[in-house]
């Protein structure tokens, strides 16, 4: 057989090669051309295009917990190729079989658009004439990710991973291999380093992102996990290189089991990778560029709205009509558009363990939330609601009246976590009631807002009607985004805002559907700014709301803060704005008329940070977004005890190809700030005061021609 294939698509070079026995290599994915000196022949079958592992089966390698060597995986044998151009980009669709199962297994990377980002995942089919037990099934597979270096992988290679946690979101880190425990010491190992996450809240430790780079090649690999479930990954080494695998859930991490059925086919969890031969922001430039290309298309996305909600450092899940209204008349003031009624509306009393009515609480609403709901569409916003659609409370009165499939069940118990129950949304009639509650809140009381919480983790999934508790999660998961479709489908106008605990549920999964991303539930203002200017990472800046929420006896630099924080992505405004001193409402209100010049740029630029990824307790940090109008800089200083910083911005001026001007302070207008540009240098000299925050206008000149 004996066959290469070599295909450019978008800046991407792929390499595969066909032995004469059929086995399949996957080469190379990287924006630089292949060269075929980089592998050694006696390595090729190392470099295999896809894993399986199936129960019953050997696995044909000393791999410890790796997925290397697995069966059937390594017995496929090449039928075909196939290479077409779909609505999405051009697509390649390997096809390999297995002899002994009858499995017949499609590989396909899919290339979205010019973005130079290509998905990819697996579809098994068996074709044979008994069941076949999955157990792992990767998505993506590449070897050789150090090839092209001169250095030993253990000295060249560089792991990105992007820790997560409730009120620590966002946080990106940089390890050498070693530095996580994995050195050469042979020409392969049992070591790995991987990260999994298991249950409902896909991002509650680890983003389901990362970026894997080669530091002296200059090449890298930015991937994204498309799934609102369990997910794994992991970086290896096999015969003196490094492998990158992705999957959706697995046995050994995610109590996954598929038992797939003669005539059945399973697909697996899809990725996005992103090579770059330029490094991590250049990379999060092209995912940002694929994440606009494949979301939804809403109109929230193209006019931002300014969003108020009344929970954080406000009302707190206390809501009623007597706090609302002087709330409702500053937020009007200011200029907010949204106006959203946070948890508790739907309450007398203690609410935690009793939702899943979505009924109004006549103590807080003595003339009906209605009332309430109009005066916001009187003062020209539209209102929203709080909602967590996907559980009832243990407490809720219709708890007990319902049936044991509605919910997660293991042992055959329902599944409790946190006082409430997981609802099931493979079942129709769950679905059915989720359609009900939606259409109440939208067509009943008028809500043109809906922010979406999510506050369990339901853990391993659920063991009915399911292979495995892990198989019933994967259904589930898939009936959800199959359910939130319907709801866009029917209601294209409403704006659903994810949020699970602030960022516990942060995918692109999600994010492809959702059209805002609530960022954290940080409640201290000088933490969530890190947390805001690390997010651009891994959430278009149009998508991520971000909390200003100052405090009623906030001083100005305080409440400027608050403002900088929010101001190149979406403005969740909060805090007690009817308490605040006219200075301090003349600062959002001047903040909040700026942010609407610049919306129509925000949703088009890519972020930069030329003081390196921002990480809580930084003493001063920055973050900026380059369009091809102009830019913009936030800058802040928490705990620095340098007055002064010099911020280089020649390599964003090489990197967007713009020659610089001039800077020039644009918020908060008359708080201190000295500050100095040298167009010659392209350096900012920046002094402002201990924890402040200050937002810069970058002006282009020329195009850079060099």
């Amino acid at each position: 057989m004996n066959r290469q294939y070599r295909i450019e698509e978008s800046g991407v070079f792929l390499a595969l090669d066909v032995s004469e026995k059929g086995e399949v290599f996957f080469l190379h994915c990287q924006r630089r051309p292949f060269a075929e000196e980089s592998i050694v022949p006696e390595q090729k079958e190392w470099y295999r295009l896809v894993e399986i592992q199936a129960a019953g089966e050997d696995c044909d390698d000393h791999h410890a917990c790796k997925y290397t060597g697995t069966l059937p995986g390594r017995r496929l044998v090449f039928t075909g190729l196939s290479d077409e151009r779909t609505a999405r980009g051009r697509c390649i669709t390997v096809t390999q079989k297995d002899g002994l199962t009858g499995l017949k297994v499609k590989s396909i990377l899919q290339f979205i658009g010019d973005t130079g980002v290509l998905e990819s995942w697996t579809e098994v089919e068996n074709l044979g004439q008994g069941p076949v037990g999955l157990t792992y099934v990767s998505s993506f597979c590449l070897n050789g990710l150090t090839k092209d270096s001169a250095l030993p992988w253990d000295e060249t290679a560089r792991l990105y991973v992007p820790s997560n946690s409730w009120y620590g979101e966002f946080q990106w880190n940089r390890y050498s291999l070693p530095c996580l425990g994995m050195s050469k010491v042979f020409d392969y190992s049992t070591k790995r380093i991987s990260f999994s996450s298991t249950g409902t809240w896909t991002s509650a430790e680890f983003l389901p992102m990362g970026f894997v780079e080669d530091e002296k090649a200059g090449e890298g690999w930015y991937f994204s996990i498309i799934h609102n479930g369990s997910w794994h990954w992991e970086v290896g080494d096999s015969r003196s290189q490094i492998y990158l695998q992705l999957s959706g859930p697995a046995e050994a991490e995610n109590h996954w089991y598929h038992n797939l059925k003669p005539g059945e086919t399973f697909q697996s969890v899809p990725v996005a990778v992103a090579p770059t031969d330029a490094g991590f922001e250049d990379a999060v430039g092209k995912m940002t560029a694929y994440r606009r290309a494949v979301r939804r298309k809403n109109e929230d996305n193209e006019k931002l709205p300014v969003i108020f909600n009344d929970f954080m450092n406000c009302l707190g899940g206390d809501p009623t009509a007597e706090k609302e209204y002087p709330l409702i008349d500053a937020a009007a003031e200011i200029g907010c558009e949204y106006y959203t009624i946070d948890a508790g509306w739907y309450a007398n009393g203690s609410w935690w363990s009793r939702v899943g009515e979505w009924e109004p609480a006549q103590k807080r609403w003595p003339d009906g939330i209605d009332k309430v709901l109009s005066y916001i569409r009187q003062k020209g916003m539209v209102p929203g609601l709080w909602l967590e659609i996907e559980v009832i409370g243990i407490h809720c009165p219709m708890a007990d009246e319902l049936p044991d499939d509605w919910f997660f069940m293991r042992h055959g118990k329902r599944v409790i976590d946190h006082g409430r129950y997981q609802l099931d949304f493979r079942n129709p009639q769950v679905r059915e009631f989720a359609d009900g509650v939606i259409r109440r809140l939208v067509e009943e009381y008028g809500a043109g807002y809906i922010k979406m919480d999510y506050n369990i983790d339901a853990g391993i999934g659920t063991q009915l009607d399911a292979d495995s508790a892990g198989d019933g999660l994967l259904g589930h998961n898939r009936a959800y985004l199959e359910w939130l479709d319907h709801i866009f489908e029917t209601y294209p106008d409403l704006i659903i805002e994810n949020c699970g605990s602030g960022g516990m549920r942060i995918t692109d999964a999600m994010l492809s559907r959702h059209s805002i991303q609530s960022s954290s539930d940080q409640t201290d203002y000088l933490a969530y700014a890190a947390i805001a200017a690390a997010a651009p990472a891994a959430v278009t800046p149009e998508q991520n709301a971000v909390w200003s929420y100052p405090l009623k006896d906030a001083d100005a630099e305080q409440t400027a803060f608050n403002m900088v924080n929010a101001m190149l992505m979406r403005i969740h405004q909060s805090g007690h704005l009817a308490r605040l001193s006219e200075e301090n409402k003349g600062l959002i209100r001047e903040a909040i008329a700026y942010y609407k010049r610049i919306r129509p740029l925000i949703k088009e630029s890519v972020p930069f940070w030329p003081l390196g990824m921002p990480a809580l307790g930084d003493g001063r940090f920055a973050v900026g977004f380059a369009g091809d109008e102009c830019a913009h800089l936030a800058l802040w200083r928490t705990s620095d005890p340098k007055d002064e910083v010099s911020v280089s911005l020649l390599e964003m001026s090489r990197r967007f190809g713009q020659k610089i001007k001039r800077v020039e302070l644009v918020y908060p207008a008359g708080l201190p700030c000295e500050y100095a540009w040298e167009e010659e240098t392209q350096r900012l000299t920046v002094k402002q005061p201990q924890k402040s925050a200050r937002l810069f206008g970058i002006v282009y000149g020329k195009a850079d021609e060099g």
